[in-house]
C-alpha cells in the first residue's frame, strides 16, 4: 500500500483540485469553477492543463471517475486521495502553527 506522505507536499494546483473534490464529484468545468470560487479568484486552472492534471491524478490513484451524463466525465477523490489530502492538511496546519509561534502572521505581535 502506498504511503500518503510520499505525495507531499502537493503541488498548489493539485491541492486546490483535491480540495474542490472533497465536497463531492465534479466534472472538469465544475472543478475549474469551484477552485476559482474557493480561492476567491486567486487560482485559475486552464482547461488544457486541467485535463492533463486530472489524467495524472487518476494515474497516481488520487482520483477515480464515476458515471457521467454522457457529455461529461465526473471525478471524485479515491480513498487514497482522501488520505493524501488529509496528510497534506496536517502538514500545512503544522506549518501554520510554526508561523504563528514566530509571530509572522498579520496581527501577531512583531
Amino acid at each position: 500500500m502506498q504511503d500518503p506522505h510520499d505525495h507531499l507536499p502537493l503541488k498548489p494546483a493539485d491541492l486546490h483540485t483535491l480540495l474542490a473534490l472533497a465536497g463531492g464529484p465534479l466534472h472538469g468545468y465544475g472543478i475549474m469553477k469551484e477552485v476559482e470560487r474557493e480561492s476567491r479568484g486567486e487560482v485559475r486552472l486552464e482547461i488544457g492543463s486541467l485535463y492533463r492534471q486530472l489524467a495524472r491524478l487518476l494515474h497516481e490513484g488520487l482520483l477515480e471517475t464515476g458515471e457521467g451524463d454522457g457529455r461529461r466525465r465526473y471525478y471524485s477523490l479515491s480513498r487514497f486521495g482522501r488520505k493524501v489530502l488529509r496528510a497534506e492538511a496536517r502538514r500545512l496546519a503544522d506549518l501554520v502553527d510554526r508561523v504563528r509561534v514566530r509571530k509572522l502572521l498579520p496581527g501577531a505581535d512583531a
